[in-house]
């Protein structure tokens, strides 16, 4: 035998005791699919090998057949995968749109909408969201300037990258990842499925825990950067000041600020701002703050020579980053004191803290589909699934208690989880039972919270902080505790869209006079009349509160801006500009469907809404709402100027 031939056989048999190891521990209504794809054969599908209804958020991994008809599940997929291989299996065409909704549903044991069919086409990657723009490369005097290297920053780039259209991206930070590198607090993770929070084509299978810590979904991002070759694009250490619009050069003056304290101004015909919402830190003013004597820090400012060991530490809200930060310095601490200012519903996971063995990494990596259709489940199972949950139904008869019967039910569950959790503390679960409907505020994973606050070395203070004296921190109630650190987990803020830059429209418009502190507006949450060719990613009204992941949403506005970006250099274009009417439209749309659903609740306060009482920090749509609005551009939507014989670009 050759020794080539050796090699190929040797290659095989590894092959093959991997494909064995990983399908030991595959999920299997995700691995039916596989085999109806790969096969074409429709018995896959029908009893007895359907998988039945999951309970709660569980990715029923067996999907409750028995242990017989599970391994004979397994050893077909043995064989036919190794077919595929080896190339003896006849390929198959992916499946349809249509047929997508079939077999997520019937992987997940429930109905999928038809009218998700295209939209998840595109999560599975069978449909591109890339456009194409013809001629790109031959424009001399156009290009794209992006604030910020974030995900939104860096997806439009690669999308710019692949439609050979020129950009830079301006990034104050050393390095890409926006929040994601600002953020390294001990517990610093996501609370969103770790298979979902990445781009549809950029799928990652080496997650090493199925909700990501912060120093791997970094990692992603930088690795995402390089692959895509973005850090000659990037001048970072570089903020912006201000923009200002040119009306008779039509293009944008961006006034800027290296990091050594040099000044330039930049200029560039489109202006993206992808800053994000959560970018500034927000630290609440307390009475007597500049009289501690310790270490206040907020949890975005963590820094690595912080050490907690032994000290008294309080933390100040108890909202996302408290639930993962409190659980991680408790024990390192001597103690931890929590000052809680409003209570939060807490969502229990099973794959909270639950290890992505290297056998699911393997599957994910090298069986075909297998990634695609387990991020479909994902998709669906954490996504749109709850917002229904979440819209007031006027006729319910308990409008204090929840919004409406499905809402009741997520309560009655929620707290009896509470409950359970605190089992024995009274004082505990009084203290911790929000008073408003469920998901009120942005729904949260529970990173072992309600257990750790049953610590001895763990005390909860409800009613927030009143005042600070010295080392001594005075509560609501007048309870007076001595501390050597504190530690905001204040959130951001999230309603100064733009942070402190500045952007200047047409006749010397400023933005922040049109929207005020707090009060920003935009169509779709990317454009806003009297500013040209200035778009936004991540825009008021397009963070989502139901779940899911932000990446969705980006690549749905990427791609819309995209289709902008051909129109302005295939049909000469030097201004896009949305109507005021369009405008002013679409947000009484956004207001008016808003004020139906839990957010507004009399009882409910959130980082959502502003001091008037609009929500401005959440969109009202499902995904696949804003997706049918994203989806494909309408130019008369759009004030459109084109360019004249003596501007337009050679």
């Amino acid at each position: 035998m050759s020794s080539a031939v050796e090699s190929t056989a040797a290659a095989g048999s590894a092959f093959a005791d991997e494909l064995r190891q990983a399908l030991a521990v595959a999920n299997l209504p995700t691995l039916l699919l596989v085999l109806h794809q790969l096969t074409g054969d429709q018995r896959w599908l029908e009893a007895p090998y359907r998988p039945t209804p999951a309970r709660g958020l569980s990715d029923h991994d067996d999907a409750g057949l028995p242990p017989a008809v599970q391994d004979e599940i397994r050893d077909a997929a043995f064989k036919v995968i190794s077919a595929w291989k080896t190339e003896e299996l006849p390929p198959t065409a992916p499946a349809t749109p249509e047929k997508l909704v079939e077999l997520l549903g019937i992987s997940l044991a429930e109905e999928v909408p038809v009218s998700y069919a295209d939209l998840l086409a595109e999560e599975m990657g069978t449909v591109s969201r890339q456009v194409e723009i013809a001629g790109a490369t031959d424009k001399t005097d156009f290009r794209v300037l992006i604030v910020g290297a974030g995900m939104a920053g860096l997806n439009l780039a690669i999308m710019l990258k692949a439609a050979g259209v020129p950009f830079a991206i301006l990034e104050k930070n050393y390095e890409v990842g926006g929040t994601w590198l600002e953020n390294r607090y001990p517990g610093c993770g996501v609370d969103t499925p770790s298979h979902l929070y990445s781009f549809s084509f950029a799928k990652s299978s080496q997650w090493s825990t199925y909700f990501g810590k912060r120093d791997e979904v970094h990692a992603y991002f930088v690795d995402l950067a390089r692959e895509h070759n973005l850090y000659d694009n990037i001048e970072f250490g570089t903020e912006v000041v201000q923009a200002a619009w040119d009306g008779e050069d039509k293009r944008w003056r961006i006034h800027v600020r290296r990091s050594g304290g040099s000044e330039e101004v930049l200029d560039a015909p489109v202006f993206v701002s992808a800053v994000g919402h959560f970018n500034r830190p927000s630290i609440p003013d307390i009475p007597g703050l500049a009289s501690f004597p310790g270490r206040a820090v907020h949890t975005a400012q963590w820094s690595n020579d912080l050490d907690v060991t032994g000290k008294r530490v309080a933390v100040i809200g108890s909202g996302a980053s408290a639930m993962q930060i409190v659980p991680a310095l408790a024990g390192v601490a001597s103690n931890v004191l929590v000052y809680q200012r409003s209570r939060q519903w807490a969502v229990p996971h099973p794959n909270h803290g639950r290890a992505v063995t290297s056998e699911v990494q393997w599957l994910l990596e090298n069986v075909p589909y297998y990634a695609g259709f387990y991020r479909l489940r994902q998709f669906w199972r954490f996504g749109d699934r709850l917002h229904p949950a979440l819209q007031i139904d006027e006729s319910y008869p308990d409008p204090a208690f929840a919004v409406n019967e499905v809402n009741a039910a997520h309560r009655r569950f929620l707290t009896k989880y509470i409950e359970s959790e605190l089992d024995g503390r009274p004082d505990l679960i009084a203290a911790s039972v929000p008073e408003y409907p469920a998901y009120g505020k942005r729904p949260l994973i529970d990173h072992g919270w309600y257990r750790t606050l049953r610590r001895d070395d763990v005390e909860l203070l409800d009613g927030g902080l009143r005042e600070i004296r010295g080392s001594t921190l005075v509560g609501h109630d007048g309870q007076e505790r001595d501390v050597d650190m504190i530690v905001f987990a204040t959130g951001f803020q999230t309603l100064r869209i733009l942070g402190p830059m500045e952007v200047v429209g047409r006749d010397g418009e400023r933005l922040r006079d049109v929207w005020g502190e707090d009060d920003a507006r935009a169509y779709l949450g990317m454009s806003v009349p009297h500013f040209p060719n200035f778009f936004m990613l991540f825009g008021p009204n397009t963070s989502t509160g139901h779940g899911g992941s932000a990446f969705l949403t980006t690549e749905m506005q990427v791609r819309y801006l995209m289709q902008l970006i051909k129109a302005m250099l295939e049909q000469h274009y030097v201004v896009v500009e949305v109507r005021p009417d369009v405008h002013q439209d679409y947000n009484e749309q956004v207001d008016d469907t808003l004020a139906k659903t839990v957010w507004t609740h009399p009882s409910v306060t959130n980082y959502y809404r502003n001091r008037g009482g609009r929500i401005v920090g959440t969109s009202p749509w499902e995904y696949v709402a804003y997706w049918r609005r994203t989806r494909e551009v309408d130019l008369n939507d759009y004030h459109l100027e084109p360019a004249t014989t003596e501007n337009e670009e050679t």
